[in-house]
């Protein structure tokens, strides 16, 4: 995935924008960078944080950095922001999401006389592919609207000119966009983030909610619509179960209290026995606390994460860093651990490698007498094609069993999206087997839409249902 940050002001925003940014680092491992409009024109600073951490890269650029205007971007695929000179002007572009047709809409291009700087991972870069989509248009706002109706996938973007930031919301909604104002002595000063959990501690609370496809222009000025919401939105749900930071609120629903009715419901429908609950760190811990409440049983941390050093597992896009990130994040307690029975909450299963390599094994090593794990959500049974975050079929954990259950892949999924099918039931035993633990659950898709708290036509539930 990834997280883009804007920002105008009435005095110089660097500062701002450096933590504004650094604050969507749970959402990307690979790229960072930074662009800012002042007295000097026009300035970025891109930089790699695969070995380090976002702050530490660009803590000496943004001290140099004078300006009333920026933009910020993480990502795991394409440097960015970039500054793109063109017929309207010079302006600075960053953006997130996943353009699925992005080779074919580059051969267009190519065809017709454009030409991209080469990544040095190869391919595209996103940014300056919607840039150059953008400069078909008549003007800035009819190019993002050509844009928009060229681009599939989903796509949200912030394009910084000299009078201020457009901010674009992907079609559908499917990732957030929300503008805040200052809290107090607000006038000229205004933000726009993919996490709203970036808003308190900056001094700033939401002001906006961008609905699906809008397009807001913010200045210091104020802000306007210049273009309304599409009438459907289909809002990615992971962004609750595991994305989302858990202080972060998307369409007024909090990611915490979202993961807590997920703990809850898990809980209900749980009769196993045991003496402990536990999340796995970080994005577990609002399931099991949830599950500890409705259960009655106590809430004890077996596993510990080494925060300061080691970011998400998931995010990576290389198995062998996400293997080493999943090694080294995670400490077992072993007194808390010896003899007990425990109940391990977990988002969700998506490979299943990491969970049975790195946390399970762990578990086991320390003398745990029984290890029940209960997923937050169904198992992903479809790559997202919304987002980066899983690439392939073969991957997902669901989908080896079901190869191993039929001699192959189905062209029928049906009987597998069903926790009442036999065949549901079985997928999930090869599951259990091959991770190693005494029991396994996974929440079904109804009592995920309920936890969640929007009606299931407003969400994205493609990673589970393939459509």
């Amino acid at each position: 995935m990834g997280g883009i940050f804007g920002v105008v002001a009435k005095e110089n925003c660097a500062r701002l924008l450096f933590y504004g940014t650094d604050y969507h680092s749970h959402l990307g491992t690979e790229q960072g960078g930074l662009a800012i409009f002042g007295p000097d024109g026009f300035t970025n600073s891109i930089h790699s944080i695969g070995q380090a951490q976002f702050k530490s890269r660009f803590v000496d650029d943004y001290r140099k950095m004078n300006g009333f205007m920026g933009i910020g971007a993480i990502d795991d695929d394409s440097p960015q922001p970039l500054i793109i000179r063109s017929k309207f002007g010079t302006f600075a572009i960053a953006v997130t999401g996943l353009v699925t047709n992005k080779n074919k809409l580059a051969a267009t291009l190519l065809a017709k006389g454009n030409s991209f700087n080469e990544m040095t991972t190869g391919g595209v870069n996103s940014a300056e592919l919607v840039g150059k989509l953008i400069c078909l248009g008549d003007d800035l706002v009819d190019g993002i609207e050509k844009m928009q109706s060229l681009v599939e996938g989903s796509l949200c973007a912030l394009i910084m000119t000299a009078d201020g930031i457009y901010a674009v919301r992907d079609k559908l909604g499917r990732f957030p966009l929300v503008l805040g104002e200052r809290i107090e002595n607000g006038n000229g000063s205004y933000i726009v983030a993919t996490e709203a959990s970036s808003f308190d501690n900056l001094g700033y609370a939401p002001a906006k909610y961008l609905g699906p496809g809008e397009v807001v222009f913010m200045s210091r000025e104020g802000y306007e619509t210049l273009r309304l919401p599409g009438p459907k939105r289909q809002v990615c749900s992971f962004l609750w179960i595991y994305t989302g930071y858990p202080s972060s609120s998307y369409e007024g629903i909090g990611v915490e209290v979202a993961r807590e009715r997920c703990g809850r419901l898990m809980a209900k429908n749980d009769q196993v026995s045991a003496d402990l609950v536990a999340g796995v760190p970080d994005s577990g811990v609002g399931h099991a606390i949830g599950y500890a409440i409705e259960s009655g049983l106590p809430y004890r941390r077996p596993l510990v994460k080494y925060t300061p050093g080691y970011g998400r597992s998931y995010t990576p896009p290389s198995q062998d860093i996400r293997d080493l990130v999943a090694t080294m994040k995670l400490s077992a307690v072993k007194e808390v651990i010896a003899g007990n029975r425990m109940i391990i909450c977990e988002d969700s299963i998506v490979r299943g490698t990491q969970l049975k390599n790195y946390t399970i094994n762990k578990l086991w090593a320390s003398n745990a007498r029984e290890i029940h794990v209960r997923a937050a959500c169904p198992p992903l049974l479809f790559p997202c094609i919304y987002s980066s975050s899983t690439r392939a079929s073969a991957e997902l954990a669901a989908r080896r069993a079901i190869e191993q259950i039929e001699g192959g892949q189905p062209s029928d999924l049906r009987p597998y999206l069903d926790h009442s099918c036999a065949r549901y039931q079985q997928m999930v035993e090869l599951i259990r087997k091959d991770i190693n633990v005494t029991s396994l659950k996974f929440m079904n898709i109804k009592d995920m839409v309920s936890a969640i708290g929007l009606p299931e036509g407003e969400l994205c539930l493609y990673c589970w249902q393939g459509h």
